[in-house]
């Protein structure tokens, strides 16, 4: 099963860490993130990789290059920003027709991927796509989705106020044929994934949570928290 890895974030509240080393490649328990990503898909079978490519692009491009996944992955430089589902439609081809996986990149994740996978392939029918989520300690920050008895997505709340619950979107998305298609014929121009896709799919959206961390590091202070922590929710 093949990845798309969106890793062209700007880190801007990162910074100054973030000055001289782009958000995919800052360390995490002393490992570049970007790295944590190869390895755990890689080991969950899931490849090969496409990266796309923006801030600080030459680190990253370096970087890959002397991976030793450099085989496996291949780069896509956007000059500009393309959103995260633009980067997706503008790609479509290189899923060559068949179910993949999509990832937020700039988040540190230790979940169980081969049991991510084995729910996507367990989903309803009418679902088009599976979601991993996983229970926040700050919905307002999040997008907190509401599921039926059966795991379905039947409510989708993007950082609002006061949301119903703390059962948060993960980021992280196994994608049906199926939708590749919906996408390459029906969302054109569309740039934002939360935003601009999640809405248009509630009741064809399977959620698989999980109890393992799954946390966006874009501030200092969940950066810090995820470097000194546990690989495991409390």
């Amino acid at each position: 099963m093949r990845a798309l890895l969106l890793a062209a974030g700007l880190g801007t509240r990162l910074r100054p860490l973030t000055s001289t080393i782009p958000k995919c490649l800052v360390p995490i328990k002393g490992q570049p993130l970007l790295d944590i990503w190869l390895d755990k898909l890689t080991r969950a079978s899931i490849g090969p990789f496409l990266v796309n490519t923006h801030y600080l692009a030459e680190v990253v491009e370096a970087h890959v290059k002397a991976s030793r996944y450099r085989d496996r992955v291949n780069l896509v430089h956007e000059r500009e920003l393309r959103g995260t589902a633009g980067t997706l439609i503008a790609n479509l081809e290189f899923f060559q027709d068949e179910d993949g996986l999509l990832v937020h990149a700039d988040n540190y994740c230790t979940a169980d991927f081969r049991a991510f996978v084995r729910a996507h392939h367990e989903r309803p029918p009418e679902c088009l796509m599976t979601m991993m989520t996983f229970r926040t300690d700050d919905p307002p920050a999040c997008g907190i989705v509401e599921i039926d008895a059966r795991g379905v997505v039947v409510g989708f709340h993007e950082k609002v106020a006061a949301p119903p619950g703390n059962l948060a979107n993960g980021a992280i998305y196994l994608l049906s044929r199926d939708l590749m298609h919906v996408f390459a014929t029906e969302f054109a121009g569309v740039k934002d994934f939360s935003t601009e896709v999640l809405p248009r799919l509630i009741g064809r959206v399977y959620s698989h949570e999980t109890n393992r961390v799954l946390s966006d590091i874009g501030t200092q202070r969940m950066y810090e928290h995820v470097n000194g922590g546990s690989d495991t929710h409390a």
